[in-house]
């Protein structure tokens, strides 16, 4: 039985089969969006629905299965376990102020395309490797937006109170700034001077305008050199370094399995070599008696 249910998991046409499925889950959570398919045709999409929970749960059931007599393997795969516990969510009755909340929970059939596909799951598994690494990047980071924060909020204030009024909004601008997106307008704000530069749209804004020729590019470059083009690509640097573990990983979960076998295949192989040993030993038997015959035969002849 486990070979027939592991058979099915590898199929081609069962893979398929479950892909099918998740694409019509995520075909109906969009189609459930718009009003006039919930009122015309809300009995079609309980009962596809219904299909897809069925397809899921036979998975399961298979997968399960094909581990024979060590069912329990199957949740040693955080995929196995994420995909088991989607099943139960969906599985689970929800009624009255809950319903809304069942409804949301279907939006993780959704999420099972991650495990149907390596590739994504490479991906997913990257980033949940290099949350570590990138947890010490994160506050390298915010130690840099927090210095240069509290400067330009200090050189700043006066003549741009709308981006370094205070730490809040300094610390909101360069985070603008480290996406370069804008952020000449903010620099040449500082350049030229409020009055100038950057504050057309509230002069009244502009309270006490200043200029600073010098230490504004100086400020503004040095941040974005640090910041965008350091830091960045350390967390790129971060994302290959955990990708190529996520790889090794993966071919190495996958070669464990290729290698493994079941308690019933193993015991048919045992078998199946004590029967060619006694073949063996039989017909060694055999020549042993031909052997003491021949010997006979020439000792009566002399």
């Amino acid at each position: 039985m486990d070979r027939i249910c592991a058979r099915i998991a590898r199929s081609l046409r069962f893979q398929r089969l479950v892909l099918g499925a998740i694409v019509l889950a995520i075909a109906i959570a969009g189609l459930e969006t718009d009003p006039w398919v919930m009122t015309h045709g809300k009995v079609v999409t309980q009962v596809v629905d219904k299909i897809i929970l069925l397809v899921f749960a036979v998975e399961a059931a298979v997968k399960i299965l094909a581990e024979g007599r060590s069912p329990w393997r199957y949740f040693k795969d955080p995929w196995n376990s994420f995909d088991f516990l989607i099943l139960i969510s969906l599985l689970l009755p929800f009624w009255g102020s809950f319903f809304a909340l069942f409804r949301v929970g279907r939006l993780l059939r959704i999420l099972r395309v991650v495990t149907t596909f390596p590739r994504l799951r490479l991906l997913i598994s990257t980033l949940l490797q290099s949350l570590p690494s990138m947890g010490y990047l994160l506050l390298l980071l915010g130690l840099l937006f927090y210095v240069y924060g509290i400067a330009g909020t200090f050189l700043f204030r006066v003549n741009d109170p709308v981006n370094f009024g205070s730490l809040g909004p300094a610390i909101l601008s360069l985070f603008t700034v480290v996406t370069l997106e804008g952020w000449t307008t903010i620099m040449y704000t500082q350049i030229y001077g409020c009055d100038r530069y950057g504050y057309d749209s509230f002069p009244e804004l502009c309270i006490a305008p200043d200029q600073f020729p010098v230490i504004a590019p100086i400020f503004f470059i040095s941040f974005v050199l640090i910041g965008a083009l350091v830091i960045l690509n350390l967390f790129v640097g971060v994302i290959i370094s955990s990708m190529m573990t996520s790889i090794d990983e993966m071919e190495g979960t996958n070669a464990d399995t290729d290698n493994r076998v079941s308690p019933n295949q193993q015991a048919t192989h045992e078998l199946s070599l004590q029967r060619q040993i006694r073949t063996v030993e039989a017909q060694l038997t055999a020549i042993q008696t031909q052997l003491q015959d021949l010997t006979q035969s020439v000792q009566n002849k002399r």
